[in-house]
């Protein structure tokens, strides 16, 4: 590029280190190649060679409103990335520049008015104060912009064991992980949003910038150094794929839901009781929840509506609460939401059986009778008692009605499974004296007193 380049793009390039450089400045040639040649002077990216690129990887539709957005791209010494009132019909050098170095490199005040151009088309989106998006146009660039993500992790071969084929309504959703991540935006007084409000928008809701980075890295095959493609699904493993669908599932839930464990993208998931595999059993769902670690919940009611929780620790039997605030209630249908422990009290996690002076069933948050999510023992009903929100999650009612009955159940366990020295309280630990009947006797024909025999947990029913 020379001496010639404009100081706004000098101090674009200056973001990248030495050796990253000569990349960010040949991806105009590369894709230049891509296309129709052209005379040397006044060459320019057209729609046609950035679909050459990008077309696998996005929608046709998302193709045309990054086209859009660098054609707006003003590279000369005004505000810095600021877009022109007028597109041309092709993208120049230093406008591709900018437009790279400011989703990969930049700041959200940078980020935003390439959002507000991309999500009002492109052409004509000023990024001055006067500039405004409706949320339904935010919406749909969103819609766009996850859809990409989605087919880059499908062609790139990041599914991480999953079967999207196998899976729930892909583009259903998509729609609903789109509008979760518009629920985070705060219009302004004027009750628009403004280039301000997306500037907040993208520094508190970190996946836009995520998915974005990701979009113009794999679409224009920008490979920095150093900068490893991000994760956005868990591993799963252990999960029969040929016997089942999980309808309750999807690629773009997943990609909300894993950021939410406390161990994110780390997490192995794997699926321990499905009511499509295992049949509709209490008894055999606690088999799978029980001992196996850190699990998520989904459960569908007669209803269509999709939600669950997340359990931090291995369920275990007993009259009282256990868990603990990292716990967290979350919605899938109609609407895409998590609920997080209030500090109110500490009714996280509840397991219960074959009692007859307690509620014998699965219960997170609320209190006995008023659940914010309970399932009975008996398997086919449950409640979600929220008035009007949870005490313990804030959540309100999950469920299509107050009293619902069940259409199917999944259990995933989403961690490491506890080790037997790990479970709660000393759980699968056996005194000595258990393990060896003959220690036992010796120390009593000694006339050693067994101190410890006291102060032994009762075994629990069915060990």
């Amino acid at each position: 590029m020379g001496n010639t380049e404009s100081v706004v793009v000098q101090k674009r390039l200056a973001r990248f280190r030495p050796e990253e450089r000569p990349v960010v400045e040949g991806v105009f040639d590369r894709l230049l190649g891509a296309g129709a040649p052209s005379g040397p002077a006044g060459r320019t990216l057209t729609l046609e060679m950035l679909q050459a690129s990008m077309g696998s990887l996005a929608p046709d539709s998302m193709v045309r409103r990054v086209h859009r957005c660098m054609c707006g791209i003003d590279p000369g010494p005004a505000a810095p990335g600021k877009t022109s009132t007028s597109a041309a019909s092709g993208v120049g050098r230093e406008q591709l520049v900018i437009f790279l170095a400011d989703c990969l490199r930049g700041t959200a005040e940078e980020r935003a008015p390439l959002v507000m151009a991309m999500a009002r088309g492109g052409a004509g989106a000023g990024g001055g104060a006067g500039g405004a998006v409706t949320s339904e146009q935010l919406a749909e660039f969103l819609q766009d912009l996850i859809s990409a993500v989605v087919q880059i992790l499908v062609h790139r071969g990041r599914l991480q064991s999953w079967q999207p084929k196998r899976m729930g309504d892909g583009s259903l959703g998509v729609k609903l992980l789109a509008e979760q991540m518009c629920s985070e935006l705060k219009p302004s007084d004027q009750g628009s949003y403004d280039v301000t409000c997306l500037e907040d928008w993208i520094f508190r809701v970190s996946q836009v910038s995520l998915y974005l980075e990701m979009l113009v890295a794999e679409g224009l095959s920008v490979s920095l150094a150093g900068r490893p493609a991000p994760t956005l699904l868990p591993l799963c493993r252990e999960t029969s794929w040929k016997d089942m669908r999980s309808l309750l599932l999807d690629i773009p839930t997943l990609m909300f839901l894993a950021p939410q464990l406390p161990d994110s993208y780390s997490a192995l998931w794997r699926l321990v009781f499905s009511t499509q595999l295992h049949g509709e059993s209490f008894t055999r769902m606690l088999a799978g929840l029980t001992k196996c670690g850190p699990t998520l919940l989904l459960i569908k009611d007669t209803k269509g509506h999709v939600f669950g929780g997340f359990a931090s620790h291995a369920w275990a039997l007993k009259p009282q609460f256990q868990g603990d605030s990292r716990c967290f209630l979350f919605t899938v249908f109609p609407r895409l939401r998590v609920y997080t422990a209030t500090g109110y009290n500490q009714h996280f996690m509840y397991l219960n059986q074959h009692q007859q002076t307690m509620p014998n069933g699965l219960g997170m948050g609320g209190q006995h009778g008023y659940f914010g999510l309970w399932l009975d023992s008996d398997f086919g009903r449950g409640h979600s008692r929220a008035r009007p929100t949870c005490t313990t999650y804030g959540s309100p009612p999950l469920s299509g009605e107050e009293d619902f009955t069940l259409d199917s159940v999944e259990v995933w366990a989403v961690g490491k499974p506890p080790g037997p020295e790990e479970g709660e309280e000393g759980a699968g630990k056996k005194s000595i004296l258990n393990a060896d009947p003959e220690v036992q006797a010796m120390l009593e024909m000694a006339g050693k007193t067994l101190h410890s025999q006291g102060f032994r947990e009762p075994e629990e029913e069915g060990q």
